[in-house]
């Protein structure tokens, strides 16, 4: 059995991890209703966007563009979200996870990353991490996205890449948090079912001006671009919605574990006294 001073100094080493892990709670609170309030307030504007990008597609009939048809490379290119930092329970090893159940190999992936969580695991699989922009998801902006856009569309038009996909945290609510995995390009039009109006008016030809081309070209790299900021922003409300989980089962096991301590030191203490009056009666006893 432990001793009293070895139970005490646990239980007081359990008691300081225990206000760390509070206050990281409370500050991963503060930051989620940020982060929740941006990402809940920007999600209309992405799913319109992705809705107006697939009905201009489903018209666009045979338009031939680059951006639509494969350019034969081989390489394939994920964007791919995480944390700077960690505990945060399996929030980056969710989307490290989540790249390698699609069939992502370091022999035919090459690796964009925004997370120096998600990057060190990827490289210790041996992934080849092409840029390394971490600090991007501390504060991040839609001119961020616009740059990662830029750099993957510059990779995919010179044929280094053949395909570009997007990993990160898509954000449901404070609880549950979606590892996910898209495509960008080639675009592809959506399978989900349609109603009889809805396929009418998909069969009323799209009405280019400029030429379908050009227009194309504007167009597809800012959806592409807002698809990345809009990963962003939920992989920040994930990441800090799933850190304020993890602080929280921390603290919880922790009060656990010092409410055992404290039964332990008790009886600890309970068996020396108990110890020290047997001596003290058997030496009474002795003398008489």
């Amino acid at each position: 059995m432990a001793s009293m001073r070895d139970i005490k100094r646990r239980k007081e080493s359990i008691q300081s991890t225990q206000q760390i892990t509070k206050a990281m709670k409370l500050v991963s609170t503060v930051k989620l209703q940020r982060a929740k309030g941006r990402a809940e307030n920007s999600k209309p504007y992405f799913d319109k966007m992705y809705e107006t990008i697939q009905s201009i597609l489903k018209k666009s009939g045979g338009v031939q563009h680059p951006y639509l048809t494969p350019n034969g490379a081989s390489k394939k290119a994920v964007i791919t979200i995480t944390s700077n930092r960690g505990l945060a329970g399996g929030y980056n090893n969710n989307v490290v996870k989540k790249i390698l159940e699609e069939g992502m190999t370091p022999e035919d992936t090459v690796i964009y990353g925004i997370g120096r969580k998600g990057i060190e695991s990827l490289s210790r699989r041996g992934f080849e991490i092409v840029e390394d922009q971490s600090d991007m998801i501390n504060e991040p902006l839609f001119s961020d996205a616009a740059q990662i856009g830029r750099t993957v569309l510059e990779a995919y038009k010179s044929g280094e890449i053949g395909e570009i996909y997007l990993a990160y945290t898509a954000f449901k609510n404070t609880v549950v948090h979606i590892p996910t995995l898209i495509r960008l390009l080639p675009m592809e039009v959506s399978e989900a079912e349609e109603s009889k109006e809805e396929k009418e008016e998909a069969s009323i030809p799209m009405n280019y001006e400029p030429k379908p081309e050009e227009a194309l070209d504007m167009i597809i790299p800012k959806y592409i671009n807002s698809l990345i900021y809009g990963a962003f922003v939920e992989a920040v409300a994930s990441e800090n919605g799933a850190r304020m989980q993890a602080m929280d089962a921390a603290t919880s096991n922790a009060e656990e574990m010092i409410a055992k301590l404290s039964l332990a030191y008790n009886r600890a203490r309970q068996g020396a006294i108990t110890q020290e009056l047997t001596e003290i009666i058997s030496g009474a006893e002795a003398l008489n």
